[in-house]
């Protein structure tokens, strides 16, 4: 199956890369120690391995052979008339009190939406002068390049949080300011002597104060390091590649490089220490998308700037973070929602060409596709030229996929899907884990159900970001929170946030025809007369298949208990102990058995904001008395 080409957060435009920017989810990655002083000896081997002069992705405008093919590319067929609406209109403004309008009302939307109009001029006036190569958008550039000169700081205001950058009492490294200098450090490559050398020296001059020189002193000591430089997630990757691909496109001086690509070589292995050793992404499918694809980004920078000589993907663990990508696809393209991820992710058809290609995984339907774009700008250059992953020979033998099951048994998550050749279309997504996750929900044994193509009990995703998602209020989210997943609600009571809040592993037992998976998740309720919570998973490939979740709990008296389905679609009950779930053509039929109480169902409409603005519905599977002892199981199979 050709998989649809797809714009994930890897080939977004700048403006919906400011959108799925986090803030510092932040200390907790930062458990790393600071990584020591960069070794001299390496940057003198690394310095002997560039070239004499900067460069940057792609070709500059000057080899018009390179140009004119690209001009021909269906990618490219819209930017020269995008460029030429943008001369008729003006530059949006971006006024102190926008910035301002964060720290007052938590709104993210409006200063990042003005910001990703303005940023994103860069890519489309560079891009449409290199294909046309008359001069006539030159002016428009330099023109924005003054203004976002003019700016008082690259860092976006949900990152600047005490003002300390707004103000100038700081200048710090952002997802937004490193990846704003990437743009303008690679149209300064292409572009070159294209532009006045006022502008130029403007440009060289605002790179060195936003980001070079404050990235030296954190690197060196002499100031306290950004905590994304030990972190953990995807800041570490986005921003390093930011900063490293800036300063291969635009630093003169060789040594001066090879720190850059040094510091770069350090600091990355963080980024992966985020993943589990199983190669699982618990920011979700959509930050791997962004974060992992900002990590390959950086290694092609480097790879291409030593000639092969440094190669970022030969760490071990790149491979096992790599096939996340296939391995977490539930059925028919269907991914789960885990963390703040939208319902729609899939991977970034680019990023998967491009390491399917390079680490020989024989993902064929990703291999076939053309990864030319016109997005941003460094992205367009990497993928549109030649490149280490176009120019290797795609592996002899090709992938088949993760087959039945994919089992991240480090993560504790559990992909299960049919036989392939059987007439079942029944597939599940099952979550372990614990509370302290990137990005976390707080969604310790939390599943999805998929039919066909249509998930319809399911995880509904992250929530649109405000002031409150990443603070101390983060999880008055009913989305983020445990009321907003499949799992059970104790005496009352949600789960709690925390490591020790985890689902241990009790039992697994994979065969052809059956997956089980036992999980004791009492650790996630503070609840001290719970004694036992035991939720097991039993997935059948026999039929047109199902899933059965049973949970067993035991508390030391009487408490109240109940669990919940979610999801977007149509329900309705069959009868007192049946439910219904339906979306167009595909249903679900849901039979509830309960030993110790009666119960009864009580669906509510969970009112927050999601990325999809779509509410889900909550169906609480509540006991109707206080037990000491309970067993709840829910057999889910398709309905006619």
């Amino acid at each position: 199956m050709i998989k649809r080409m797809v714009r994930g957060p890897l080939l977004l435009t700048f403006t919906a890369l400011l959108f799925i920017s986090n803030y510092a989810m932040s200390l907790q990655d930062s458990a790393l120690g600071a990584v020591g002083k960069i070794d001299e000896n390496r940057i003198e081997k690394i310095s002997a391995l560039l070239s004499g002069k900067p460069a940057g992705f792609g070709l500059p405008i000057s080899e018009r052979s390179a140009w004119k093919k690209l001009s021909g590319n269906d990618s490219f067929k819209r930017v020269i008339p995008d460029a030429e609406r943008l001369l008729k209109s003006p530059i949006p403004e971006q006024p102190d009190d926008l910035f301002l309008d964060f720290s007052r009302t938590g709104n993210r939307t409006r200063w990042q939406r003005i910001s990703g109009r303005r940023r994103s001029r860069v890519s489309t006036l560079v891009l449409a002068e290199c294909l046309e190569n008359k001069g006539r958008f030159v002016p428009a550039f330099e023109e924005i390049v003054r203004v976002l000169c003019s700016e008082r700081t690259w860092v976006m205001p949900a990152h600047d949080r005490s003002l300390t950058n707004f103000h100038g009492k700081s200048v710090d490294i952002d997802l937004g300011s490193s990846a704003l200098a990437w743009s303008l450090g690679t149209a300064d490559y292409v572009l070159a002597d294209k532009l006045s050398p006022e502008i130029r020296r403007m440009l060289r001059d605002n790179l060195n104060r936003r980001i070079f020189q404050p990235y030296r002193d954190m690197v060196s000591g002499k100031r306290k390091k950004n905590w994304w430089m030990t972190g953990t997630n995807n800041w570490n990757a986005v921003c390093l590649a930011g900063v490293t691909g800036t300063a291969l496109a635009v630093i003169d001086s060789r040594e001066s490089r090879a720190l850059f690509v040094a510091a770069a070589e350090d600091y990355s292995k963080n980024f992966l220490k985020g993943f589990t050793d199983d190669g699982y992404c618990s920011e979700g499918l959509g930050y791997w998308n962004y974060g992992f694809g900002y990590y390959i980004m950086l290694s092609e920078a480097i790879y291409q700037a030593t000639d092969g000589k440094v190669d970022l993907l030969e760490d071990a663990k790149v491979k096992q973070a790599a096939a996340f990508g296939s391995k977490i696809e539930i059925i028919n393209g269907v991914y789960p929602a885990f963390a703040d991820c939208s319902i729609r992710a899939e991977p970034g058809s680019r990023l998967m060409y491009f390491i399917s290609r390079r680490l020989g995984m024989g993902l064929r339907s990703w291999e076939q596709i053309d990864p030319a774009t016109a997005g941003s700008l460094y992205q367009s250059m990497m993928y549109s030229f030649p490149n280490s992953a176009s120019r290797s020979l795609p592996a002899q033998n090709a992938s088949r996929g993760p087959g039945i099951r994919s089992w991240f048994d480090r993560a504790g998550i559990l992909i299960c899907r049919p036989v392939r050749s059987s007439s079942s279309s029944l597939a599940v997504a099952l979550k372990g884990g614990h509370n302290n996750e990137h990005h976390n929900h707080n969604d310790v044994g939390s599943f999805v159900v998929v039919l066909g193509d249509r998930p319809l009990l399911l995880d509904p995703g992250g929530e649109v970001y405000t002031a409150r998602t990443f603070s101390s209020r983060r999880y008055e989210s009913k989305v983020l929170n445990s009321f907003g997943h499949p799992v059970p609600l104790v005496a009352g009571k949600l789960q709690r946030t925390g490591r020790q809040a985890r689902g241990r592993i009790v039992r697994e037992d994979f065969t052809e025809d059956t997956d089980t998976l036992v999980l004791d998740i009492s650790s996630a309720y503070d609840v001290p007369e719970l004694k036992k919570l035991q939720r097991t998973f039993v997935y059948s490939r026999q039929g047109s298949g199902s899933l059965t979740v049973t949970d067993e709990v035991v508390l030391s008296k009487p408490c109240d208990f109940g669990t919940a389905l979610i999801t977007f679609d149509k329900w309705q009950k069959l009868s007192a102990s049946s439910l219904f779930i339906r979306d167009q053509d595909k249903a679900l039929r849901v039979d509830i058995e309960v030993v110790g109480a009666d119960f009864k169902i009580q669906p509510e409409t969970i009112e927050e904001d999601l990325s999809g603005r779509r509410l889900p519905t909550r169906l609480g599977i509540n006991l109707t008395k206080a037990v000491s002892r309970a067993v709840v199981r829910l057999t889910i199979r398709p309905a006619e």
